[in-house]
C-alpha cells in the first residue's frame, strides 16, 4: 500500500452501504469488489459456479463465488480461501450442519481445527491465547463461516436463528494445532489426513479445565471427567464431548503412557452420574425417545455414563495453546461429530505464500 492514495470517505461509504444490504455480521465488512473476489477465486483454483453446499429445508445453494464474496468481506485474504472451503467442506459434512444446526435454539458454534505448514505459513495462531482474539487468520476464517450461514443461507437472528441466548464465540472459534509441542501426532494424520487439513463440527459450548494441582494422569483426567459428566451438558441419554489439551497436559498423559485413544477410552468410561446425582437435575430417566426427563427409570445407584457406548472413537483429542499454565479445554460437540478431516487444496499453480 506504499505510495498509494487511499480515500477514507469512500471507505466508510462503502462499509455503510454493506450494513444498509444487511449483509454484516454487525461489524465492519471488506467490500468485496470484483477484483478481490476474482483473486480468492483464483487462490481456490475451482469454477465459481461449483456447488459446495445446500440446505435443502430452505433450498439455498452455496456456490464457490458466493463463499469467495462472504470471505473477502470477512476480512480473509485471498490465500486463506483455500483453507474457507476446507472448514467449509468439514461442516458440511456434519449431520447437524446439513439438517438444522444453524437454526438451533442453542445457538451452536462451528470448531474449526487447521493442521499442517499451512498454520506457519497463513499465521495462525496454535499457542498462546489460541480460543481469543489477535491473529487475523484464525478471526477472519471462522467469521467467513458465520457470513456464508448469514447471507446465502439466510439464517439471520430474530428470523431463521432461533437461538436463546447463543454462543459469544459463535463464529470466532477458528485454531491451530499445537503440533510442535504435541506428544501425539497431528489431529487430521489421526484421521487419516497428513499434512495441510482442516477438522470442523458445530459445538454447543466450550469450558476450560484448570488444573495446575497433580502430577497424577487419572487425577487429571478425573478433572476433566467431572465437567464433562455434568448435569446441565445433558439433554438426551447421552451426550458427545472432546478435548483440547495445552502442551502441558498433554505432555504429562503421554509421559505417563497415555495416548490419544487411551485418553479418549478413558474419559469414556469415567464421565457421567449416577441416578441420584441427575435426579437433583430432574435428569434421571431418559424416554424412549431418549430425551431426558424425570422419573424411575433406574437403580439410584447406577452410574449413568456421559457417552454411548463406543463412542471414544468419535472423541476428538486435539493439542493447542501454551505452557504459560495448566489450562485445556472441553469442547461439547452440538449433535455428534463425523470423525473425518479434510485435506486443504491449493491450486495446482504453486503454493500459498
Amino acid at each position: 500500500m506504499s505510495g498509494a492514495t487511499l480515500d477514507a470517505d469512500a471507505a466508510q461509504l462503502a462499509i455503510e452501504h454493506t450494513y444498509e444490504q444487511g449483509w454484516s455480521d454487525g461489524l465492519p465488512l471488506v467490500p468485496a469488489t470484483q477484483p478481490l473476489v476474482d483473486r480468492f477465486l483464483a487462490e481456490a483454483g475451482r469454477p465459481g459456479d461449483e456447488v459446495i453446499g445446500h440446505m435443502p429445508q430452505l433450498d439455498r445453494t452455496v456456490t464457490v463465488e458466493l463463499a469467495a464474496i462472504n470471505a473477502a468481506m470477512a476480512g480473509c485474504l485471498p490465500e486463506y480461501f483455500p483453507v474457507v472451503l476446507a472448514a467449509w467442506e468439514a461442516l458440511m459434512n456434519e449431520r447437524a450442519a446439513k439438517g438444522g444446526g444453524w437454526q438451533s435454539t442453542s445457538g451452536p458454534a462451528p470448531l474449526i481445527i487447521v493442521n499442517g505448514p499451512i498454520r506457519e505459513r497463513l499465521g495462525f495462531n496454535s499457542t498462546g491465547g489460541v480460543f481469543g482474539p489477535g491473529f487475523r487468520a484464525n478471526a477472519t476464517v471462522s467469521r467467513a463461516i458465520g457470513l456464508i450461514v448469514r447471507n446465502v443461507f439466510g439464517v439471520h437472528p430474530h428470523e431463521l436463528e432461533q437461538a436463546t441466548q447463543g454462543l459469544p464465540g459463535r463464529w470466532a472459534i477458528c485454531i491451530g494445532e499445537n503440533e510442535e509441542e504435541s506428544p501425539w501426532e497431528p489431529l487430521a494424520a489421526s484421521r487419516g489426513v497428513e499434512g495441510d487439513a482442516v477438522t470442523a463440527t458445530l459445538l454447543r459450548t466450550s469450558e476450560y479445565i484448570d488444573n495446575r494441582h497433580t502430577t497424577n494422569p487419572e487425577q487429571l483426567l478425573s478433572d476433566f471427567a467431572d465437567t464433562i459428566g455434568r448435569s446441565g451438558s445433558w439433554i438426551f441419554r447421552h451426550a458427545m464431548a472432546g478435548v483440547v489439551f495445552c502442551p502441558e497436559h498433554a505432555r504429562l498423559l503421554a509421559d505417563n503412557g497415555f495416548s490419544r485413544a487411551d485418553v479418549a477410552a478413558w474419559l469414556a468410561e469415567h464421565s457421567g452420574r449416577t441416578t441420584t446425582q441427575l435426579a437433583r437435575a430432574g435428569k434421571d430417566y431418559a424416554s424412549e425417545k431418549g430425551v431426558r426427563s424425570p422419573g424411575a427409570g433406574s437403580s439410584m445407584d447406577e452410574f449413568q455414563p456421559t457417552f454411548a457406548p463406543g463412542a471414544s472413537e468419535k472423541m476428538l483429542i486435539a493439542v493447542a495453546g501454551s505452557h504459560t499454565a495448566g489450562i485445556s479445554m472441553v469442547v461439547r460437540y452440538f449433535a455428534d461429530w463425523s470423525g473425518r478431516s479434510f485435506p486443504i487444496s491449493l491450486p495446482k499453480t504453486g503454493a500459498v505464500g
